[in-house]
């Protein structure tokens, strides 16, 4: 991060919106927005000044005052717009995102699509946000609930999903009532930036979404900024712990979806092909940088003899670009995250863990040699206390831990802190539903090894994984962006009479 030196001025600048105006940040520190897979600078972002954050607050403050009167049934044709809109640019989008974040075309086209279907579900806002209605609870009294607006809400979001997580985001809570501030990651924020300009484009007036960029100065100023009442978050847990002390300290409604170790567990009943499938897709997928990745898999029983058949799987995945046809797995985000991820596989090889697969420094050829890969890694004989296991590598690499029965490893999940997702392979129904009763996280799959649930439904991570009561789309993100008011009505007749009651009594 520095001041913007001469030899990098023609590289594109990314913008701050405030107003409806893509406009220059005046900021002195920028940040470079590189490829991945080779080094090469993409853009300059910068890190707003307090002045823009105010700028950026005080125009989503004033578009409130119109657009929450706006009628729902012209907020709703707005995103039934911007989904056609969406649809229309999704190679562009895709092509942008796999540049600037690493993960292959297709995958990065399931980002995208994947918050598509926030965007379809946010025009259907007209029976989303309705509230209850009771008449006659007492004479001539009705009571009903209207669900309004909060105001300036505001979004962090991370840098390995950039376009599904913000799409998770300011769709549901413009489609409300309410306007909005993102903070897109400094890391990759050009895709988040082109569907910023789509949704413009479909119609959202100006002042009701804008976007600051930045690091940790501009996520503390939008946690204490007044103006702003709910913030939604998706990144590390270390980072969403301290947004949600610190803005919950401010008076504001907080959601915070965080760090994970989400477990796969594989009965010996289960289809041999299918289980094994999954775990290499859902363990190296978008190298293993995905807060549902499924980072550690349970064999139970006889199926801890299919390691050979997993680490042969895992060997035949291809490393490469994502542009590249048929490759499987593309860089890590930056240098640092490999450098970590492989400090981690170091460790848990010093910790007595068993090296099965070791994806450090892969060979590629040309533009590739310097990019930030890390190939499929498998550890077996892994234990509850070895940094692998207890931390979140966000890498490709699959820790393998052994269980005697079903109940050792509902055991063993429940033990750990997180509760992201969890998965559960077999062809038994009763060993289906023990798991799923038994297990305490919040998300569970059985035969689908990443159990995001579609928007009809809540993102509902628990434990360690979560901060805050409310998903961040579904049913429950209306009442996350919603205030609740509650109306006790009785209308009399000009001919009824009335006399003083000093009682609590509606009768």
């Amino acid at each position: 991060m520095s001041a913007v030196p001469s030899h990098v001025a023609a590289v594109p600048s990314i913008k701050l919106l405030i107003g409806g105006k893509f406009v220059e940040s005046k900021s002195t520190v920028w940040r470079d927005v590189v490829n991945p897979a080779t080094q090469d600078l993409l853009a300059r972002v910068p890190f707003a000044t307090r002045e823009e954050i105010d700028a950026a607050v005080a125009s989503a403050k004033e578009a409130f005052g119109t657009w929450r009167k706006t009628p729902i049934g012209v907020r709703a044709r707005i995103f039934l717009k911007y989904q056609q809109l969406i649809r229309e640019h999704m190679k562009e989008l895709a092509a942008i995102l796999t540049a600037e974040q690493g993960k292959t075309l297709a995958d990065a086209e399931g980002d995208v699509f994947r918050g598509l279907e926030v965007v379809e579900h946010a025009a259907n806002i007209g029976t989303l946000q309705m509230g209850e209605l009771a008449t006659n609870v007492a004479g001539g009294v009705d009571t009903y609930t209207i669900l309004q607006p909060l105001g300036v809400c505001a979004g962090i979001t991370p840098f390995n999903f950039p376009a599904m997580i913000p799409l998770w985001m300011f769709p549901m809570a413009i489609a409300t009532g309410n306007t909005f501030v993102l903070k897109p990651s400094e890391q990759d924020p050009m895709v988040t930036m082109r569907l910023v300009e789509l949704a413009l484009e479909a119609g959202i007036p100006a002042g009701v979404l804008n976007v600051v960029h930045g690091g940790e100065d501009v996520v503390n100023a939008i946690c204490d900024h007044a103006d702003i009442k709910a913030i939604s978050f998706v990144g590390s847990t270390r980072v969403g712990t301290h947004v949600y002390n610190r803005a919950t300290l401010a008076g504001k409604r907080v959601q915070c979806m965080m760090g994970a170790k989400n477990h796969a567990v594989v009965l010996p009943d289960a289809n041999k092909e299918q289980a094994l499938n999954a775990l290499v897709g859902a363990g190296f997928g978008a190298a293993g940088q995905r807060c549902m990745a499924a980072s550690v898999a349970v064999l139970v029983g006889e199926a801890q003899h299919w390691i050979p058949d997993l680490v042969e799987k895992s060997r035949a995945l291809k490393l490469n670009g994502g542009t590249e046809p048929g490759t499987d797995v593309g860089p890590v985000i930056s240098c640092a995250a490999k450098s970590r991820v492989e400090g981690l596989i170091e460790q848990g090889a010093r910790e007595g863990a068993t090296l099965e697969l070791d994806g450090r420094a892969p060979k590629l050829p040309g533009k590739y040699a310097s990019g930030n890969f890390v190939g499929p890694t498998i550890f077996s004989n892994v234990k509850p206390g070895m940094m692998i296991y207890d931390q979140e590598i966000f890498g490709p690499v699959l820790a393998i831990v052994n269980a005697a029965t079903l109940d050792e490893a509902i055991a063993l999940i429940n033990a750990n802190p997180n509760g992201n997702g969890v998965a559960l392979f077999t062809q038994s129904g009763a060993a289906a539903r023990r798991f799923q009763e038994d297990i305490d996280i919040g998300q569970v799959g059985i035969n689908v090894p990443i159990p995001v649930p579609v928007p009809l439904f809540s993102f509902t991570g628990s434990r360690g994984s979560k901060l805050g009561d409310l998903g961040p789309y579904g049913k429950q993100v209306i009442l996350f962006y919603t205030q609740t008011k509650t109306v006790t009505a009785r209308w009399f007749d000009d001919a009824a009479s009335t006399s003083v009651n000093t009682t609590i009594s509606l009768r």
